[in-house]
């Protein structure tokens, strides 16, 4: 398909992204997304300030016996900037349940880290019928009220951090970089900037840090309908170099909703999983969800 109007144009390196683009028709405009393999569908989800570049190593590992399915939440990647929309994770949960409905996607295993988690959690607790199963890490799907969550959101949610994130580019550089513990290079690390080049084309990054505070009642509806999925085989997967969302008590939450999920701790890896620990999440998924 060929590229739609109102996206970004930039093309990733086919090196180091080797994905045929497609495109959703979404009710806000173009959603891109790639679909590799066959087998079992996952349904990958990246947070901020992201997209689905970020899980290229991990569809190279499982593409074989996995059909996967990775899209960019308008705002984000090469998905389109719609006039009016929020960028809001409510609003990306909405356009993702579109997608999914739209692809007919069953006897699905949804992956979601950073804001994936609550996003992939809501559209697979609409679902419970379409979902085999939950890879989830680095992340979070109720109402967080710790110091760290709060002064993080407040900061980065001010007008002065969405002017840094607008204007300079802050979520990518320098936070995402030092939060990083895999070095890339640099053609690599173009892909996580050169695909937001305006500060138009970073409104999403900046409304995310905001909604971590101000999403609580979305995430306290959301934390409700979380029992649906109960039954489901769930694998957490945790970078423990994430001060954030890889605390004791984050992971000590998602034991107590899924007491019988596995637990893999990467004592050296940080917030970012799918960038610095790949083969063991392609490793998990493959030993819990292959058949």
């Amino acid at each position: 398909m060929d590229r739609p109007d109102g996206v970004i144009d930039f093309t990733p390196d086919p090196t180091l992204y080797p994905f045929e683009s497609r495109w959703f028709a979404s009710s806000v405009g173009a959603v891109h997304y790639i679909d590799e393999g066959d087998g079992p569908t996952l349904l990958l989800l990246h947070g901020n300030p992201d997209w689905s570049f970020l899980y290229r190593k991990i569809v190279l590992g499982l593409r074989d016996h996995f059909r996967c399915v990775v899209p960019d939440y308008p705002g984000f990647g090469l998905s389109v900037h719609p006039e009016g929309y929020g960028y809001t994770p409510a609003e990306h949960a909405v356009v993702i349940g579109e997608l999914v409905d739209g692809l007919d996607l069953t006897d699905m295993v949804v992956m979601g880290q950073d804001w994936g988690g609550p996003i992939g959690m809501d559209v697979a607790s609409r679902r419970p019928d379409r979902i085999r199963g939950l890879v989830m890490g680095n992340t979070w799907f109720w109402p967080s009220d710790d110091t760290v969550t709060k002064v993080f959101s407040r900061t980065m949610g001010s007008a002065l951090g969405e002017w840094a994130i607008t204007r300079h580019n802050a979520f990518v550089k320098p936070l995402m970089k030092r939060s990083l513990r895999t070095k890339l290079t640099d053609k690599e690390f173009a892909h996580y900037t050169d695909v937001a080049p305006t500060p138009e084309s970073r409104q999403g990054m900046a409304v995310f840090p905001r909604e971590i505070l101000g999403s609580h009642p979305w995430l306290g509806e959301l934390e409700q309908r979380v029992p649906k999925l109960a039954d489901k085989p769930v694998a957490l997967i945790f970078g423990r170099k994430d001060p954030a969302l890889a605390s004791d008590a984050t992971i000590a939450r998602w034991r107590q909703e899924f007491p019988d999920a596995s637990l893999l701790e990467l004592p050296d890896a940080g917030h970012y999983i799918q960038e610095d620990a790949p083969d063991e999440i392609v490793r998990v998924i493959r030993e819990t969800f292959r058949r």
